[in-house]
């Protein structure tokens, strides 16, 4: 029987799981220090401890003989890398090459895939020069560089003031502005749509949808205008958790729409496209448009919202609410049992 393998950090209690739900043996491979959840949880039948997140690619032979097919997350990409992971001699569920898109810059970035797919996304300018409205520049922290830097500057002369300031205080780098995506500022409501796309039943699913919890955004938005006036809180955009969220039943249309398009152009730019699960990141604004400022090739992170509940979508395709790490687990195992675990690995 095949068994299922995740770098224990991200989704992989979600991955984990699932994988338990549909009766396959599972491996967490964690690094020291953090792997405290792995062992409290009954979810891992075998854990490896590394000292390094790099260790893992010297794995590849064992996961290989112990029939493993090893699910990748965010933490897999940023901690591992990308030249590392394509040359890497292990089964990835999915499609390995499609996620260095995830990036914003580079020949290989999301803006680049959301134009193939006339996915509508926010302006975005070459340089703070080009400036002439209200922004969010999105670059990582001075210390902690897989965090966020990000802020929002009202113009040109602003985004100078507020990237001197933040250097400062030491929360970004100046020279990193060189290499920022700075993006027009769209106001509405934002929502995680998280898909899944099934080489084995040919079909796209639409499993949930989810919202960010970050840190202190989340608070200043909780203080009143005054507060906040009297304050003058530098605002951080540190990701901590996700929420459930649901969207009006009118704009799933949009949402399938975009779904499609994104799928399709995966397709025709990184062969043989997206396999399993993909989140879109996007704004609904006032007119109802959907605007995607952000793209996960894999298994995003708020599906850990859905764990023990499963996606509100999932039960239209299975007669029960099931998580993405179970749809996985589905996935990786009918593949297994008819003899196609080559559709939905590289």
């Amino acid at each position: 029987m095949v068994s299922v393998a995740v770098l224990a950090s991200h989704s992989a209690l979600d991955v984990l799981d699932g994988a338990k739900d549909e009766g396959l043996r599972t491996i967490a491979i964690a690094k020291r220090g953090r792997d405290r959840a792995y062992r409290e949880f009954p979810v891992v039948d075998e854990l490896v401890v590394l000292n390094d997140y790099k260790e893992i690619l010297g794995l590849a032979e064992e996961l290989r003989r112990k029939g493993a097919v090893f699910v990748p997350n965010r933490s897999f990409a940023v901690y591992v890398g990308y030249d590392e992971i394509e040359k890497w001699d292990a089964p990835i569920f999915g499609n390995r090459f499609l996620l260095r898109w995830e990036e914003r810059t580079g020949p290989h970035n999301y803006y680049r895939l959301l134009d193939e797919a006339g996915i509508r996304r926010p302006r975005t300018f070459a340089s703070p020069d080009e400036v002439d409205r209200p922004v969010i520049v999105k670059m990582p922290e001075a210390e902690r560089r897989v965090e966020r830097g990000f802020f929002v500057a009202r113009d040109r002369d602003d985004l100078a003031k507020k990237a001197r300031r933040l250097a400062e205080r030491g929360i970004i780098r100046l020279e990193d502005l060189a290499s920022a995506s700075i993006e027009e500022l769209i106001l509405g409501a934002h929502f995680n749509a998280n898909y899944f796309y099934s080489p084995i039943y040919k079909r796209l699913e639409l499993h949930s949808f989810d919202r960010r919890i970050q840190s202190n955004l989340d608070g200043v938005y909780r203080l009143p205008a005054s507060a906040q006036l009297d304050i003058d809180p530098e605002v951080r955009y540190v990701e901590v958790g996700h929420e459930p969220a649901t969207i009006r039943e009118s704009l799933l249309e949009k949402v399938f729409d975009i779904g499609y398009k994104f799928v399709e152009a995966a397709r025709r730019l990184v062969p043989p496209g997206v396999i399993g699960p993909f989140t879109l990141q996007f704004i609904v604004t006032p007119e109802l448009d959907l605007v995607v400022y952000d793209v996960a090739p894999r298994i995003g992170g708020g599906t850990n919202a859905y764990v023990g509940l499963g996606g509100q979508y999932s039960k239209l395709y299975w007669g029960k609410p099931i998580s993405m790490g179970r749809r996985i687990a589905i996935e990786i195992k009918r593949a297994s049992e008819e003899g196609r675990l080559g559709e939905v690995v590289t």
